[in-house]
């Protein structure tokens, strides 16, 4: 529109100035040869070209009021767009920093992780440590308890009398300890179990009154193995015998005495029958 308005005046402009010329001149432009037409009035002419403006600039005056309309307009959304932007590239740096304060944390975290592990580690080694040491140490203990290990014991724990003669082999049970240290005989048993694998050595000493049909003896056992017996015969008077053995025990051997098959055993206050043992040295 501005081309055209400009295009307009310029036409205008050189038609005043034609009209404004000497009338041959003017005759000679405005008429071509062999023309018979007459020149228009300059006058209206001039009204014409005026009013043609006028119209021009009207239309002029409205479009450049909707173009004022349209481009305020376009720079309030241009103004709200660059607010967005703005917005945006605020968010886009927070987001980015937030990022960069994520990775830190989550190396951080990285840091803490590998850091627990180690410490994991560390306390999984010490308590390893904790349980050999208090393994050690208990072992110690109970190797220092176990070295310990003796007890003696007599046939009967009150009053006197002969037991037997009985048809098989029947179990004594000294009943009256004197000495029990380690706790590895049982008084209502008769039997002494090995505590700690070692070496022992049990002495037993049998009394009885001499018989013409009954001796007096008695068998040590180590589990259901027969060791060593002591055996005494006499028609009259008391019958003593006596014996002794050193065995290698395991851990939970069993050592009892076995009264021999037709004897009798004696006993009474002197505590004349006994039966004796200890730990010499663990294996």
């Amino acid at each position: 529109m501005p081309i055209l308005f400009a295009l307009f005046l310029l036409i205008c402009s050189l038609t005043e100035a034609q009209l404004q010329q000497p009338d041959n001149e003017t005759n000679s432009y405005l008429k071509p040869a062999g023309s018979h037409v007459e020149a228009g009035n300059p006058s209206e002419h001039q009204q014409t070209c005026t009013q043609d403006i006028n119209a021009v600039l009207r239309e002029m005056s409205a479009s450049l009021a909707g173009l004022k309309v349209e481009v305020n307009y376009l720079q309030k959304e241009n103004e709200v767009l660059t607010a967005k932007t703005r917005e945006l590239e605020l968010l886009k740096q927070e987001d980015q920093a937030n990022k960069k304060e994520l990775e830190l944390q989550k190396r951080e975290l990285d840091k803490l992780k590998q850091q627990d592990q180690a410490h994991e580690g560390e306390l999984i080694t010490i308590k390893a440590s904790a349980n050999i040491t208090e393994n050690q140490v208990e072992a110690l203990r109970r190797e220092g308890e176990v070295k310990q290990v003796a007890f003696s014991a007599s046939l009967m724990d009150s009053g006197s009398g002969d037991v037997g003669p009985f048809n098989a082999q029947t179990p004594l049970v000294f009943r009256h300890v004197v000495t029990n240290i380690g706790n590895a005989y049982n008084p209502n048993t008769g039997f002494f179990i090995a505590p700690v694998r070692g070496v022992y050595h049990f002495v037993f000493h049998i009394k009885g009154h001499g018989h013409a049909s009954h001796a007096t003896g008695a068998v040590l056992f180590k589990n259901g193995e027969k060791t060593f017996i002591a055996y005494g015969q006499q028609p009259s008077h008391f019958a003593s015998t006596a014996n002794s053995v050193t065995l290698l025990l395991e851990v939970g051997d069993v050592v009892f005495l076995r009264q021999w098959e037709n004897t009798r055993v004696f006993d009474n206050l002197h505590h004349h029958t006994t039966f004796s043992g200890h730990l010499i040295f663990t294996m």
